[in-house]
Protein backbone atom coordinates (compact mmCIF):
# COMPACT_ATOMS: atom_id res chain seq x y z
CA UNK A 1 0.00 0.00 0.00
CA UNK A 2 1.11 3.38 -1.01
CA UNK A 3 2.21 5.77 1.67
CA UNK A 4 3.71 9.61 2.30
CA UNK A 5 6.04 10.42 4.95
CA UNK A 6 5.84 14.24 6.04
CA UNK A 7 9.21 14.90 6.68
CA UNK A 8 10.66 18.92 7.78
CA UNK A 9 13.84 19.94 7.45
CA UNK A 10 16.13 23.32 8.92
CA UNK A 11 18.53 25.47 7.09
CA UNK A 12 20.60 26.89 9.74
CA UNK A 13 23.38 29.45 8.42
CA UNK A 14 25.95 31.12 10.81
CA UNK A 15 29.21 33.30 9.35
CA UNK A 16 28.55 31.28 5.69
CA UNK A 17 28.48 27.83 7.52
CA UNK A 18 25.98 25.47 7.95
CA UNK A 19 24.43 22.70 10.02
CA UNK A 20 24.57 19.41 8.79
CA UNK A 21 23.98 16.16 11.04
CA UNK A 22 25.80 12.63 10.50
CA UNK A 23 22.64 10.18 10.75
CA UNK A 24 23.05 6.24 10.91
CA UNK A 25 21.35 4.87 8.11
CA UNK A 26 20.57 1.18 6.75
CA UNK A 27 23.11 1.96 4.15
CA UNK A 28 25.67 3.93 6.26
CA UNK A 29 26.42 7.25 8.27
CA UNK A 30 25.39 10.25 5.80
CA UNK A 31 25.16 14.02 6.30
CA UNK A 32 21.70 15.60 6.34
CA UNK A 33 20.36 18.75 7.61
CA UNK A 34 18.62 18.41 11.27
CA UNK A 35 15.21 17.10 9.57
CA UNK A 36 12.50 14.01 10.48
CA UNK A 37 9.30 13.14 10.54
CA UNK A 38 6.00 14.74 11.17
CA UNK A 39 5.18 13.37 14.34
CA UNK A 40 0.93 12.96 15.59
CA UNK A 41 -1.04 16.20 16.73
CA UNK A 42 2.28 18.26 15.65
CA UNK A 43 2.26 21.34 13.25
CA UNK A 44 5.23 21.37 10.77
CA UNK A 45 6.52 24.46 12.55
CA UNK A 46 6.83 22.57 15.85
CA UNK A 47 8.18 19.47 13.92
CA UNK A 48 10.95 21.03 12.70
CA UNK A 49 11.45 22.96 16.17
CA UNK A 50 11.81 19.78 17.88
CA UNK A 51 13.93 17.76 15.04
CA UNK A 52 16.55 20.29 15.45
CA UNK A 53 16.77 20.32 18.99
CA UNK A 54 16.56 17.01 19.25
CA UNK A 55 19.63 16.45 16.14
CA UNK A 56 22.07 19.56 17.75
CA UNK A 57 20.43 20.34 20.84
CA UNK A 58 20.16 23.94 19.05
CA UNK A 59 16.97 26.07 19.65
CA UNK A 60 15.89 26.45 16.26
CA UNK A 61 12.98 29.90 15.15
CA UNK A 62 11.76 29.21 12.05
CA UNK A 63 11.59 32.35 9.64
CA UNK A 64 10.97 31.83 5.98
CA UNK A 65 10.06 27.74 3.82
CA UNK A 66 12.17 27.73 1.26
CA UNK A 67 10.27 24.52 -0.33
CA UNK A 68 8.20 21.23 -0.41
CA UNK A 69 10.48 18.87 -1.92
CA UNK A 70 8.34 15.39 -2.91
CA UNK A 71 10.76 12.39 -4.06
CA UNK A 72 9.67 8.90 -4.36
CA UNK A 73 11.63 6.17 -2.76
CA UNK A 74 9.90 3.08 -4.29
CA UNK A 75 7.11 2.14 -5.36
CA UNK A 76 5.08 2.10 -1.71
CA UNK A 77 6.43 5.18 -0.28
CA UNK A 78 7.12 8.66 -1.16
CA UNK A 79 8.56 11.34 1.21
CA UNK A 80 6.93 15.25 0.98
CA UNK A 81 10.37 17.19 2.66
CA UNK A 82 9.02 20.67 4.23
CA UNK A 83 12.77 22.39 4.23
CA UNK A 84 12.68 25.44 6.57
CA UNK A 85 15.33 28.73 7.32
CA UNK A 86 15.86 30.04 10.63
CA UNK A 87 18.14 31.48 12.86
CA UNK A 88 18.96 30.42 16.41
CA UNK A 89 18.40 31.07 19.84
CA UNK A 90 21.70 31.04 20.75
CA UNK A 91 24.90 31.34 17.93
CA UNK A 92 26.88 30.55 20.90
CA UNK A 93 25.68 26.72 21.67
CA UNK A 94 27.77 23.86 20.21
CA UNK A 95 25.52 21.14 18.13
CA UNK A 96 25.00 18.24 19.50
CA UNK A 97 22.90 15.18 19.15
CA UNK A 98 20.26 14.84 22.23
CA UNK A 99 21.40 11.65 24.09
CA UNK A 100 17.85 10.34 23.51
CA UNK A 101 18.63 10.19 19.83
CA UNK A 102 20.88 7.02 18.79
CA UNK A 103 20.52 7.58 14.70
CA UNK A 104 22.74 11.21 14.94
CA UNK A 105 25.59 10.65 15.88
CA UNK A 106 27.20 14.06 15.24
CA UNK A 107 25.80 17.53 14.50
CA UNK A 108 28.74 20.09 12.89
CA UNK A 109 28.98 23.38 11.08
CA UNK A 110 30.42 22.97 7.11
CA UNK A 111 30.79 25.52 4.32
CA UNK A 112 28.97 25.19 1.11
CA UNK A 113 32.09 24.36 -0.27
CA UNK A 114 32.67 21.39 1.92
CA UNK A 115 28.86 19.98 1.97
CA UNK A 116 28.82 19.86 -2.22
CA UNK A 117 32.53 18.05 -1.89
CA UNK A 118 30.80 15.34 0.11
CA UNK A 119 27.69 15.11 -2.12
CA UNK A 120 28.34 11.05 -2.13
CA UNK A 121 27.42 10.89 2.06
CA UNK A 122 24.11 13.33 1.13
CA UNK A 123 21.00 10.96 2.82
CA UNK A 124 19.33 11.71 -0.67
CA UNK A 125 19.21 14.41 -3.83
CA UNK A 126 17.35 16.49 -1.39
CA UNK A 127 19.62 17.94 0.76
CA UNK A 128 21.66 19.95 -2.20
CA UNK A 129 18.20 21.16 -3.51
CA UNK A 130 17.68 22.56 -0.14
CA UNK A 131 21.09 24.22 -0.26
CA UNK A 132 20.08 25.58 -3.77
CA UNK A 133 17.14 26.87 -3.36
CA UNK A 134 17.87 28.30 -0.67
CA UNK A 135 21.09 30.21 -1.79
CA UNK A 136 19.24 30.87 -4.23
CA UNK A 137 17.27 33.12 -2.40
CA UNK A 138 13.89 31.48 -2.65
CA UNK A 139 11.50 31.78 0.05
CA UNK A 140 7.92 32.13 1.41
CA UNK A 141 6.20 33.35 4.25
CA UNK A 142 5.44 31.21 6.99
CA UNK A 143 1.62 32.11 6.58
CA UNK A 144 1.24 29.90 3.33
CA UNK A 145 1.15 26.95 5.86
CA UNK A 146 -1.72 27.00 7.77
CA UNK A 147 -2.85 24.39 10.59
CA UNK A 148 -6.26 23.25 11.74
CA UNK A 149 -5.63 21.52 15.03
CA UNK A 150 -8.05 20.28 16.65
Amino acid sequence: MWQAHITVAAIIEHNQRFILVSDRTATGIKLNQPAGHLEANETLIDAVIREVREESSLEFIPEKLVGVYMMPANNQTTYIRFCFKGSLADYTAIPQPAANDADVIAANWYSIDEIRARRNEHRSLVVEKCFDDYLAGIEYPLAVIQSFMI
